[in-house]
C-alpha cells in the first residue's frame, strides 16, 4: 500500500550526533506545519543517539511518528498516525497477504466502516446478510404491491396503462441507483475516503485553526451534488412536459394513451427522487453503510401501497402513478439521516480528533540534558522548548534553509478530472442499453392482446427476485474490488471476484430451479385472486418459466459489470456486449412473437442477455480483473448440469402434490437438496464450502453431545 505522504530525500549535510530530525524531512504536499513537525520529531524518539527524550504534549494533540520507508535512503521519513501500527503491522485478514484493514469508524451493521471493515470477512457476512433480508424484504412487498395492482385493476387495459408509465421508475431504478450512479460514484467516493485516510492529525488540526473544510468527502459531495440537483430536476420537468410523445414510443397502439400519459406524468417525478436517492446510496456503500441503501426499496414499496390502499377507489390506476412519487420521496428520507452524519463527521479515521491549533500555545517540557553540540545551531535545535507554533527557520533548522511549505489547496474531486467525466458515457451508455431490454419487451407486446404486458410483467417480477438476492453479496463487496484494484492487489480482486461470481451462480440457479419446477403453483398463490383470473396464472407461468431460463446471464452482467468498472477507468466494452445482447433480444423477439406470442418475447430475452454475459466474461480478463476464464467457464457449466437435475426433480415433486403451497415448500427443497449434492460430487466452485456450513452446527452438536 502506498503510504500516507511521499517520501522526501534527505538533505545535503546530515544533522550532527545529537539534534532532532530536520524539519526539512517532513515537508512535500500534504506535510504538517513548521511547528507540528518538531512536536512530531521530538515525540516519536527521532533523536539522535546521546539524547534522552522526555514526554512531549502539546495541546493534547496527538503526534504522528516519523518513520522511515523500508528501502529507503538514509533520512527519508513519511508521516504516519499516531496509533497506527507500521504498514508491515497492520491488520491482515488471513490467508489475503497485504490486505490493510484500517482501524476507526464504524458502519451500521456494527462493524468498523473504514477500508479495513471492508477487508474483514465477518463484516462483509454481516453486511451481506443485512442486505439480503432487506432487499428480500423489499422484494415481498413488492410483490404485495403487484399483488395490489392486480386486486384492484386486474390484468386489462388499466394496468397495461400503468404498467406503459412504470417504464419509467424502472429504467430510473437501472440507471440511477443500481448501475451508473453507482458505478460512478461508489469508486469516487473510495478514493476521497481514502485521500481522507492519509491526511495526518496536523492537517485537520490546521483546518480547524483556519476554518478550511478540505475535507475530500465533503469537497466531492460539493462538486457533485448541486449539479445532480439541477440535472434530474431538468430532466423530470422534460419528460412531464414530453409524457404524450414518451406513450407513444414506448407503447404505440396502446387501447387507452390518456391514462398512460397521466400516469407517466406522476412518475416522472421518479427522474429526481430516484437520482438523490441513488446518490445517498452509493455515498453510503463506499462508507460501509448498508443498511440504509438497502431498505430504500421497501420505503418506496410502503409509499407505493399506500397510496393505492388510500386514493384507489377515487383516483383508479393513477393512484398507483401517485404512490410512485411518493415512494422516491421516502426513499430519500430514509437514507439522509445516515448520509448527514457521515458528511459531517470530522473524526479522524485513526486515532482521537486533534484539537485545534491554538494562536498561543502552551509551551512543553523541554527534553532532558544532552552532551554538547558541535553548533550553536544545533544546540537551540535541541535545547529550546518546543511549542506547537514553534517555526522552523534557517536560524533555527540545521542544513540548507527548507523550501517553503505551500498553502493547502483543494484536492481535485474525481468526477471533476477528464477521466471522470470520460467514464461517466459509457457507464450511462451500458445502463440504457441494459434497460432498453424492457422498452424492447414492451415495444413488441403492446400490439398483442389486452395483458400481453401484465403478464410479462408478473413473470418478471417473480422470477427476478433470486437474481436480486443473489447479486446482493456483489453489491457488498464492490467497494472491496474497487479498493483492491486502486492499490493494484488484482491477485486479491481476482480472488474475491471469482468467489462472488460461484455464489451468485449457485444462488440464482437454485432459484431458477425452482421458479421452473412450481410456476403455476408460486402464480397461483401470489396473483389468483380478484381480477386475476386462472388464465391468467396459465399464462403467467408459462412465459415465467421461459424467462428464468436466462436468470443466470442476468446475474453474470449485474455482477460482471461491476468488476469492470472497479478501476474507475473509462471502458467501452461492456456497453459494446449489452448493445450485442439488445439486438439479438429485438431481432430473436421479432421472429419469436408471431410464433409463441409473449413467450417469443421471453425466450428473446434470455438469448440477448446470456450473449451479453458470455461476452463479459470472456473478456473481463483483458480489461479489468484477470480471472480465470477456463476455470470460471468449467464451474458454470457444472453448475448449471446441477441446476437442470434439480429442476426436473422439482417439477415431478411439484406435480405430485395437490396443494400449491406444500408443493412450492416441497419442491424448493428437493431442488436445494439435489442441486447441492449433484454440484458436490461434480466439484462444482464453492458447493464444498456451503455444505460445510451447513453441516457445522451439526458437527459442534455431535462434539458437544461426546
Amino acid at each position: 500500500m502506498r503510504p500516507p505522504f511521499p517520501a522526501v530525500p534527505p538533505p545535503s549535510t546530515p544533522p550532527p550526533p545529537g539534534t532532532t530530525a530536520p524539519a526539512a524531512a517532513l515537508t512535500g504536499p500534504g506535510a504538517a506545519t513548521p511547528g507540528a513537525a518538531a512536536v512530531a520529531a521530538a515525540a516519536s524518539g527521532t533523536i539522535a543517539p546521546g539524547a534522552t527524550a522526555s514526554a512531549v504534549t502539546a495541546s493534547a494533540v496527538t503526534a504522528p511518528a516519523v518513520t522511515a520507508p523500508a528501502g529507503a535512503a538514509p533520512g527519508t521519513a513519511v508521516l504516519e498516525p499516531a496509533g497506527t501500527a507500521p504498514e508491515s503491522e497492520k491488520h491482515r485478514k488471513p490467508g489475503e497477504p497485504g490486505e490493510f484493514r484500517e482501524p476507526g469508524g464504524r458502519g451500521e451493521s456494527g462493524e468498523p466502516g473504514g477500508s479495513g471493515a471492508l477487508s474483514s470477512g465477518r463484516f462483509l457476512a454481516r453486511a451481506a446478510f443485512l442486505t439480503a433480508a432487506l432487499t428480500a424484504a423489499g422484494s415481498l412487498l413488492g410483490l404485495l404491491r403487484d399483488q395490489t395492482i392486480a386486486h384492484l385493476y386486474g390484468a386489462g387495459p388499466d394496468t397495461d396503462a400503468f404498467l406503459v408509465a412504470w417504464t419509467v421508475p424502472e429504467v430510473a431504478a437501472t440507471l440511477l441507483i443500481e448501475d451508473a450512479m453507482a458505478l460512478i460514484l461508489v469508486p469516487a467516493f473510495s478514493l476521497a475516503l481514502a485521500r481522507r485516510a492519509a491526511r495526518s492529525p496536523q492537517d485537520r488540526a490546521r483546518d480547524l485553526a483556519q476554518d478550511l473544510d478540505l475535507d475530500p468527502v465533503r469537497q466531492l459531495t460539493r462538486a457533485t451534488l448541486p449539479r445532480l440537483f439541477l440535472a434530474l430536476s431538468a430532466c423530470a420537468a422534460l419528460l412531464i412536459a414530453l409524457a404524450p410523445w414518451a406513450v407513444a414510443v414506448l407503447a404505440p397502439g396502446l387501447p387507452e394513451p390518456g391514462l398512460a400519459v397521466d400516469c407517466t406524468r406522476l412518475t416522472a417525478t421518479s427522474v429526481f427522487t430516484y437520482g438523490v436517492a441513488g446518490y445517498c446510496s452509493a455515498a453510503l456503500r463506499a462508507h460501509g453503510s448498508f443498511v440504509a441503501p438497502a431498505a430504500i426499496y421497501v420505503a418506496s414499496n410502503v409509499g407505493i401501497i399506500s397510496t393505492m390502499l388510500l386514493a384507489g377507489a377515487e383516483a383508479g390506476v393513477r393512484a398507483a402513478g401517485a404512490g410512485v412519487a411518493v415512494g422516491g420521496v421516502m426513499m430519500v428520507l430514509i437514507q439522509l439521516p445516515t448520509l448527514w452524519n457521515r458528511l459531517t463527521e470530522r473524526r479522524p479515521v485513526s486515532g482521537p480528533e486533534p484539537a485545534p491549533v491554538s494562536a498561543t500555545p502552551a509551551p512543553v517540557p523541554a527534553p532532558a540534558p544532552v552532551p554538547a553540540p558541535e553548533t550553536e545551531t544545533a544546540a537551540a535545535s535541541v535545547s529550546a522548548p518546543v511549542t506547537e507554533a514553534t517555526p522552523v527557520t534557517a536560524e533555527t533548522a540545521p542544513g540548507p534553509t527548507p523550501a517553503p511549505i505551500p498553502p493547502p489547496t483543494p484536492a481535485v474531486t474525481p468526477l471533476a478530472s477528464p477521466v471522470a467525466l470520460g467514464l461517466l458515457v459509457p457507464v450511462v451508455a451500458f445502463a440504457l442499453s441494459r434497460q432498453s431490454q424492457v422498452l424492447v419487451e414492451r415495444f413488441l407486446a403492446a400490439p398483442l392482446p389486452a395483458g400481453a404486458i401484465s403478464h410479462l410483467n408478473y413473470a418478471q417480477k417473480v422470477a427476478q427476485i433470486p437474481m436480486t438476492l443473489s447479486l446482493m453479496l456483489c453489491t457488498v463487496t464492490f467497494p472491496v474490488v474497487a479498493r483492491a484494484m486502486a492499490a493494484g492487489e488484482t491477485d486479491r480482486a481476482r480472488r474475491r471476484v471469482e468467489r462472488d461470481l460461484a455464489l451468485a451462480a449457485i444462488i440464482v440457479l437454485t432459484g431458477a430451479a425452482t421458479v421452473i419446477s412450481c410456476a403455476p403453483q408460486i402464480i397461483e398463490v401470489l396473483f389468483q385472486r380478484g381480477e386475476f383470473h386462472p388464465a391468467d396464472t396459465a399464462a403467467t407461468a408459462a412465459v415465467m418459466r421461459v424467462y428464468a431460463l436466462g436468470l443466470l446471464g442476468h446475474t453474470l452482467v449485474g455482477a460482471l459489470v461491476r468488476c469492470y468498472f472497479s478501476a474507475a477507468r473509462p471502458l467501452w466494452f461492456p456497453a459494446l456486449a449489452m448493445t450485442a445482447g439488445l439486438a439479438l433480444t429485438g431481432g430473436a423477439g421479432a421472429l419469436l412473437v408471431g410464433v409463441w406470442g409473449v413467450r417469443g418475447i421471453a425466450a428473446a430475452n434470455a438469448l440477448g442477455i446470456t450473449l451479453t454475459a458470455v461476452l463479459m466474461l470472456g473478456a473481463l480478463h483483458r480489461h479489468s480483473v484477470p480471472v480465470r476464464t477456463r476455470h470460471m467457464t468449467g464451474g458454470l457449466v457444472k453448475l448449471g448440469a446441477a441446476a437442470a437435475a434439480a429442476t426436473g426433480s422439482g417439477w415431478l415433486c411439484a406435480a405430485l402434490l395437490p396443494s400449491p403451497v406444500l408443493a412450492i415448500l416441497s419442491a424448493g427443497l428437493v431442488v436445494t437438496a439435489v442441486f447441492l449434492v449433484i454440484a458436490y460430487a461434480l466439484k462444482a466452485p464453492e458447493t464444498d464450502s456451503i455444505l460445510r456450513s451447513l453441516a457445522r452446527p451439526f458437527s459442534r452438536k455431535l462434539a458437544d453431545a461426546r
